[in-house]
């Protein structure tokens, strides 16, 4: 697949990177010479210096050749004309990053379809969304729900007091019938290995499991955990970035009692007259006598999302030292993931890896309306819709001679999401939660295309 991507910055190059190890054939645009050749140095790519928004550049991109061009400069309005030019110049797809989330709240109103724009992405928005989601779901270090909460896949680390530790997958579903979990992925404490669990892995203590749950579900997967539900109510937010100011924003308007810290008393300002249920707070949110006056021991979570990862991690890692239950921190490199439970905090966030989600999508065979990796584990999640002609279709599921690296985690019928056993039966129509490793993608792909 040839992909054009307008913008070599931290997004832009993350998603070349990504494109590129898969062996699409990737053309990446920047006015700036030192970021493409960067870019030129590291990936296999081609690179091209220039405006984006040039009819010149972008027929010198072979955009009449593109099955996929993704606008994510810096600025959302080269980004939006971008988009127009390359969709009229020829490209099958286009895809913009923007800031301002209006536009995507009145997307079908707007219409930008009409004029060239398929998708619109924006990361801050996507991040907020995230950290809404993970708050929702405390005690679950990764989440991710697909139409609506019809299913939603939860990640957690099995303590000594899991029910089920030391019981295979299938003893586990013998024991507890009626659950609306599957086990999808593991990883081994102390290792980086991912496995698709078979009915004969054994749940181990300090395992990472990630599971896929149909409503209810979370409930009774918090229990057999070993962890006990505490509700989330108090909520302090460092940074009055976008992500700070739209996470704030969601938070208020869900009842949560938040505070925002902001440095910068002009910003601070802005922002509380912008937010009026919040309270802000003008100060360094990495001085500690500031948050103790601020009561931070009586936060249920902590949200570091300034626009520096280090303040973000060691502003978490203090929260938690005065006994705040969740705390969610903001990072740009990628190297930090590794580190996050290790070290203490319980969920690290990047934009990068979350637009680049939000997009992969539109690379893959067959009709996937949802996709995400999971963190820190080499597996993805994807939904496929099932279509008429579709190899899986009418199929049993036990009959499917899947990958053994691959495994179905859920279906979605008429917008209700339930958990398949091997008796079930794929219809066209269906919505299918597939989870798989790398090498698997492109076989599992030929079951749905």
């Amino acid at each position: 697949m040839k992909i054009i991507i307008a913008g070599a910055g931290e997004v832009g190059f993350h998603l070349a990177k990504l494109l590129s190890y898969e062996s699409q054939e990737i053309t990446l645009i920047d006015t700036k010479k030192d970021s493409l050749g960067y870019a030129a140095e590291h990936l296999d790519i081609r690179t091209i210096k220039g405006d984006a928004t040039s009819i010149a550049i972008l027929r010198d991109a072979r955009i009449d050749t593109a099955a996929l061009f993704i606008a994510v400069t810096s600025s959302e309005t080269t980004n939006i004309t971008a988009c127009v030019l390359a969709k009229q110049l020829g490209a099958k797809r286009t895809i913009a990053r923007i800031s301002n989330t209006e536009f995507i709240d009145n997307k079908e109103t707007v219409g930008f379809s009409k004029f060239g724009i398929d998708e619109l992405i924006s990361p801050e928005s996507l991040a907020a969304s995230e950290i809404g989601l993970l708050l929702n779901q405390y005690g679950f270090n990764d989440t991710y729900e697909f139409e609506d909460g019809a299913l939603t896949m939860l990640g957690l680390r099995l303590s000594r007091t899991a029910t089920f530790v030391d019981k295979t997958v299938k003893e586990a579903a013998e024991i507890y019938p009626e659950l609306n979990f599957i086990p999808i992925a593991i990883q081994r404490l102390g290792t980086q290995y991912t496995i698709i669990p078979r009915g004969d892995t054994i749940f181990k203590e300090g395992d990472k499991v990630v599971f896929v749950t149909s409503k209810g579900g979370d409930d009774e997967l918090f229990k057999l955990s070993g962890k006990v539900k505490v509700a989330i109510k108090n909520v302090m937010v460092l940074g009055g970035s976008q992500i700070g100011f739209q996470t704030a924003k969601d938070l208020c308007s869900s009842k949560f009692n938040v505070k925002l810290v902001e440095s910068r008393r002009g910003k601070a300002e802005e922002l509380a007259e912008d937010i009026p249920n919040a309270l802000v707070i003008c100060g360094d949110g990495r001085n500690v006598d500031i948050l103790d006056e601020e009561n931070i021991s009586d936060m249920d979570a902590f949200i570091a999302v300034t626009g520096n990862s280090e303040t973000n991690i060691m502003s978490c890692l203090l929260a938690k030292s005065k006994g705040v239950k969740k705390t969610i921190a903001l990072v740009e490199n990628m190297d930090y993931y590794q580190l996050s439970q290790s070290i203490g905090i319980d969920t690290l966030i990047n934009k990068k890896l979350l637009a680049a989600n939000n997009i992969f999508r539109y690379i893959r065979k067959g009709e996937v309306v949802a996709m995400t990796k999971l963190t820190n584990m080499n597996a993805e999640l994807l939904e496929f819709v099932v279509k008429p002609k579709s190899k899986i279709t009418n199929k049993v599921i036990k009959d499917v001679k899947f990958p053994k690296s691959a495994i179905i985690g859920g279906v979605i019928r008429d917008g209700k999401g339930s958990i398949p056993l091997g008796s079930f039966k794929i219809q066209p129509g269906d919505r299918v939660v597939v989870c798989c490793l790398p090498r698997s993608i492109s076989e599992v792909e030929r079951f749905f295309s």
